[in-house]
């Protein structure tokens, strides 16, 4: 089996969190791209070839639920991987809204270590494979 790395895409407005984000990832063999808004996220995602989105709620010109919502009602040629929500909005609505607009997974920043986040990373990556 060939060893093609894993692409992923952190769509996150705060500079540090991306770096950071992309930075561990990265250190992991995973090939990251960022996109520090919803547009510039939602252009990516529709290039496609992503084995998981990070995608944040909280951003500028689209938020993670306009994306969210785009992607569902107008699926890309070449649909993502998991998209899984990395937010501090920890409301039960959003999570509700995440989860029926199609996203694999809510994860609240602040509630995780760098560990937990690569865990939770690595396991939507193997569901995904198997699924």
């Amino acid at each position: 089996m060939t060893d093609i790395k894993k692409k992923i895409l952190i769509v996150e407005d705060d500079q540090f969190l991306r770096e950071f984000y992309q930075e561990l990832l990265t250190s992991e063999g995973y090939q990251v791209d960022t996109a520090s808004d919803g547009e510039a996220g939602l252009e990516k995602i529709k290039q496609g070839g992503w084995n998981l989105v990070l995608l944040d709620i909280m951003l500028p010109k689209k938020d993670g639920l306009m994306l969210l919502k785009e992607l569902k009602s107008s699926p890309p040629q070449n649909p993502p991987g998991p998209i899984v929500v990395l937010t501090n909005l920890g409301n039960e609505s959003i999570v509700n809204q995440v989860f029926s607009l199609g996203a694999a997974g809510y994860l609240v920043k602040s509630a995780l270590n760098p560990d937990d986040v690569l865990k939770e990373i690595n396991s939507f990556l193997e569901k995904s494979a198997n699924g």
